[in-house]
Order: C-alpha cells, then structure tokens, then sequence
C-alpha cells in the first residue's frame, strides 16, 4: 500500500501540490519536498492552435476543388491533416508542459523550456525573496484569468509571465515561505574598512 500523499488539482489550472518520495526533478535534492508545481495558462499554446486548425483545411483541399476524387480522398486527406495539425501544434505544447513553476522547501524553481533540446533553469533560495506581487493587465488577462508575479530580491526582479490564478501562486509561495519558518536575509551594505586604532595612533604621529 502506497504511504504517498495523492496530488490535488485545483480546478482547470494546473497547479498541483505534490508530496512525492522520489524525485521530482533532476537536481532535487535527497532532503528536498517539493511543495508546489505550477504550469502556465493553457493560453499561452493558442498560436500553435491556430495554426494546427489549418492542418484539416489544407488535408480536404484536394478533394473539395476535384470532387471526383471521391470520398476516399476527402477522408484520407482529413486524416492526413489531422496528424499534420497534431505535428504542428506539438511544440506549442512540449513548451507549455515542460516549463513550470516548482516551489520546494528550500527552493524556488522556474524551468523554461524553449524548444524540444533548448532549456533554461532559475534557481532561488527561498530566504533570498523579500516580496512577491502580482499584476493583472488588460481584457484578456482579467477575462481569462492569468498574470505576471513580479518576486524581488536583493540581487535583482524575477518575473513570471502567463501565470493562472497569480493571486493563489503568490498566496501559496507565502504560505511555504511562513510555514517552513523561512525568515528572508537582510541586505547589508558593503562597510568601508574602518583603521585600527594602532593605524590611527600612527597616522596622528605623522601629523
């Protein structure tokens, strides 16, 4: 019998909250849980869904200006265009699907993937973030349901764009923060080097 806690979803979101003994990605470390995974609105696929929508258009092309061709011909070219809609829309969808948003109680994790070789990885210490915020802008944004969360730190603004629901991201990013007792690190400027009271002594001789 499996002790594994189940994944939740919230709604059509995408966002799940894992509690997983094996690990969830590569560099995970053995005394690492991830919290939180987060994928991008579905939104961010419509191009490659445009596009795909072509792929039966172009399949029934051939039978729609040569009806002798018969009704082999339209079939067998709607089926070709299917599977040509499907080729094209599959990268919109290795993009979407392989770039998340994984919190963990040591970690905050985006992955970005950019092409079927081509990923990049940002990696933050969960006491390096000082804030979290999120903006919704626009029509669509509202309608839809999806924004950007801007998480600032002392070395710079990590931004996510596409997020669903960012008002619940940012609520649960806070809740890991507060309930793993994860205090955020205090900027200290860099001091200038004060002389020793010997250097002083010396320096008042020469005077």
């Amino acid at each position: 019998m499996s002790t594994n806690t189940p994944v939740s979803s919230i709604s059509v979101s995408a966002i799940v909250e894992v509690n997983m003994a094996d690990k969830y990605f590569e560099d995970q470390m053995d005394d690492e849980e991830v919290l939180y995974v987060a994928h991008k609105h579905p939104i961010v696929m419509r191009k490659g869904l445009v596009f795909a929508m072509l792929g039966p258009l172009i399949g029934i092309l051939p039978a729609t200006f040569r009806p002798e061709l018969g009704f082999g011909w339209f079939f067998g070219g709607l089926g070709a265009g299917i599977l040509l809609g499907y080729l094209i829309f599959l990268p919109s969808w290795i993009k979407w699907h392989f770039s998340v948003i994984v919190v963990t109680n040591k970690r905050f994790i985006q992955i970005i993937q950019k092409g079927f070789f081509n990923r990049a990885v940002n990696d933050l210490a969960l006491n390096l973030i000082q804030s979290t915020n999120y903006r919704v802008e626009g029509v669509e944004q509202s309608i839809f349901g999806f924004g950007t969360i801007t998480i600032q730190t002392f070395m710079g603004d990590v931004e996510l764009h596409h997020v669903h629901h960012p008002a619940k991201t940012v609520r649960k990013i806070q809740e890991i923060i507060r309930d793993n007792g994860i205090t955020p690190v205090s900027y200290q400027p860099k001091r200038e080097s004060n002389l020793d009271e010997t250097e002083a002594e010396a320096i008042s001789e020469l005077e």
